[in-house]
């Protein structure tokens, strides 16, 4: 909830082919586009090559070189789990728990031949619902076994005091990506917000329900989602902390929102001593307080229903999976198909045993020395992060020493955990369903995080299984963390010469940094606490260079008439240009940039600039260029790449990019902030 990511959702990455790619360690000139000017498109003439190499597989809406690093990842897990499935293993094993959860998603025979069946018993539950009975049971209930109707709970750190774990209450889950999805009124939106209500009518159907019924069900759910959309933060306004902690009380929750009994509800979720949570919405929970008031026992009954199937159609029949994919997939992100079983089923204990996984996967591909050569180009960049804030002519000596404070209090992290997660609490029973089993394993991690109110963080914990491509900022624990996933090229090669991996893994390492000190980060103090650590001045040039930033993103045109949205993105773009200056300036220290040697015709500055414009490299759909403008804090790779760049003053003269050239800005409409 409130953890910053550099990459939520899989970006790829990778070279050409697998074999040839393996032959050349750094900057590869078959990756490029030299056909075009780095001065009018660096994002083509850095990635062209690998583009044409590499066109979009049909199972994507999204393929670009993080993907492609994801897919080698993956076949090294099906090795794994494959492997695994021939051993004999104790029950209770991890072995048996990954092979066994591997398997039966596997099965499709047995999947087919169970269709609906899996969902009986719990469908049965919600339809011997009584607004009559025990209100509060029975939302207690669906919140512990299936979904979130109305809202949910869950225990995070408190903004406020970074040590300690809190409840949290938030908005209940909803089927479309984002509220705009439900308001807008153009004809695209009213033919997907259709489509979702004809998924929905499917879903039911293939569950038991008559048409008659599944319609009203469809309708109903609609309308529901609707109306929390109504009440929604926009992302945007998402992104400011200080709009979603709001403290209430027990007494002030069974005031403002008496349909349920709270202290009875959280006995039932098994947490003691709760005498307030942080509300993120309360415009929202005022909503939910007056559905559940005045909807009927059917339209409850329907509401429930819906999350349940829905939730569930990934681990049903593939009547289920192919009218998700249908809907999610095609129409929505504009997928050809559908991902091949063997990817889908890796997901299973990926998910739900991360890091029994992580372990397996770290003894047998990552490379011990690839830990203790990050920990070194880290160290470096803290350096040369440090010196840029000591020599930030916007910022005041106070907030300088401040800053620094926290820069100097990062905790990294690299390859995998030092303490290894322990799923002994697990039980995977092959003679159950895979919906029984993802169910268990889905109570077994509600309890689990459940059982951390009131108690202390724990710091050394990863948000990400050590196998994930990606990385990630933690303002509360001020951490940096970088999974053994990503520490493979072309983002990080030990083969490789300090421009490549300065200008892929570097700017990774910069960019993480400076989340720290983003328009979001930059409200934490170095102990992890939403604190104000600023003058007033030092704060006001900070929102009027991020407004400058964000303006330009608003100017870009991303597809049709769609703008990007500069103030949604604005974090990781902030992040983006900070990991460039950071790495840079770091690998100015190298004696590779100190000798100035070209290689392969570029030099050392040129080969930093086209490594970081390759991982961005990517193929997406329209669908897809749309859903992400909407609902996520990213900019596209495109613009990750010449948005950013177009700012930084190494770049223009690294390749003489000059005015008239497509990517040139005018000094004065640069903007640097860290």
């Amino acid at each position: 909830m409130i953890k910053q990511i550099f990459m939520m959702a899989a970006l790829a990455i990778a070279a050409t082919t697998a074999d040839a790619q393996q032959a050349v360690h750094g900057v590869n000139r078959a990756d490029m586009d030299l056909s075009v000017r780095p001065g009018d498109d660096f994002f083509q003439y850095s990635g062209g090559g690998w583009l044409k190499a590499n066109p979009m597989k049909p199972e994507y809406s999204r393929y670009g070189v993080f993907n492609d690093l994801a897919e080698t990842n993956q076949k090294q897990i099906r090795e794994l789990f494959e492997t695994l499935s021939k051993e004999k293993h104790q029950p209770g094993t991890v072995g048996q728990k990954v092979a066994d959860l591997f398997n039966m998603a596997m099965d499709s025979t047995r999947l087919n031949a169970d269709g609906a069946k899996p969902l009986a018993a719990d469908l049965a539950k919600v339809q011997a619902f009584s607004k009559k009975a025990d209100f509060t049971a029975f939302i207690a209930d669906q919140h512990m076994y299936h979904a979130n109707p109305f809202f949910g709970i869950g225990v995070d750190t408190d903004l406020k005091n970074s040590d300690m774990n809190v409840m949290w209450l938030s908005p209940g889950t909803s089927g479309l990506p984002d509220r705009d999805y439900y308001l807008n009124t153009d004809d695209d939106s009213k033919k997907k917000q259709e489509a979702y209500r004809e998924f929905l009518k499917k879903v039911f159907m293939l569950s038991g329900y008559k048409k008659s019924e599944a319609e009203k069900a469809a309708k109903t759910i609609y309308n529901i989602e609707y109306q929390f959309a109504e009440a929604q933060l926009s992302r945007a306004d998402a992104r400011d902390y200080t709009k979603l902690y709001n403290i209430y009380t027990i007494d002030m929750l069974q005031k403002d929102y008496p349909a349920i009994d709270w202290a009875r509800y959280f006995e039932l979720m098994g947490v003691k001593g709760v005498d307030q949570v942080i509300l993120t919405e309360p415009k929202v929970m005022a909503v939910a307080q007056k559905l559940m008031s005045t909807l009927s026992e059917k339209e409850v009954k329907y509401y429930v229903a819906g999350l349940l199937i829905r939730s569930a159609t990934g681990v049903l029949s593939d009547d289920f999976s192919e009218a998700s994919f249908d809907f999610y997939g095609r129409l929505l992100n504009g997928q050809k198909e559908q991902k091949p079983r063997w990817k889908r089923a890796l997901s299973f204990p990926n998910d739900l045993l991360g890091e029994a996984v992580g372990q397996l996967y770290v003894e047998k591909y990552f490379a011990g020395e690839s830990k203790t050569k990050m920990l070194t180009i880290i160290q470096d960049l803290r350096k040369a992060l440090a010196n840029r804030i000591a020599n930030l002519t916007w910022m005041s000596d106070s907030t300088k020493i401040n800053a620094l404070v926290k820069l100097n209090t990062f905790t990294p992290k690299v390859g995998y955990p030092d303490k290894w997660r322990d799923y002994s609490n697990l039980t995977i029973d092959p003679a159950k369903s895979l919906y029984e089993n993802v169910g268990a394993a889905s109570v077994v991690e509600t309890k689990r995080n459940l059982a951390k109110f009131g108690k202390l963080v724990d710091k050394t914990e990863w948000l990400m299984s050590p196998q994930t491509v990606n990385a990630y900022y933690n303002p509360t624990t001020n951490e940096i963390c970088f999974p053994a996933g990503i520490l493979q090229a072309p983002f990080f090669d030990v083969n490789a010469d300090d421009a490549t991996n300065y200008g892929a893994i570097g700017v990774v390492i910069g960019h993480e940094m400076t989340h720290g000190f983003d328009d979001q980060g930059r409200n934490f103090n170095a102990d992890g606490n939403m604190a104000d650590w600023w003058t007033k001045d030092d704060s006001e040039r900070f929102n009027a260079a991020a407004q400058k930033l964000a303006a330009q993103f608003d100017q870009i045109t991303v597809v049709g008439d769609l703008k990007a949205n500069g103030q949604l993105t604005l974090g990781e773009n902030i992040a983006d240009q900070g990991g460039l200056r950071v790495a840079f300036d770091a690998f100015k220290g190298t004696q590779q940039f100190q000798k100035g040697e070209e290689m392969d015709g570029f030099t050392p500055a040129q080969r930093f600039y086209l490594s970081y414009g390759r991982i961005w490299a990517e193929h997406q759909t329209e669908e897809n260029m749309y859903q992400q403008t909407k609902s996520d804090p990213h900019s596209l790779g495109r613009y990750r790449v010449n948005a950013t760049l177009r700012n930084i003053d190494d770049f223009y003269q690294a390749f003489g990019v000059k005015e008239g050239d497509k990517m040139w800005l005018a000094p004065e409409k640069r903007t640097v902030i860290w």
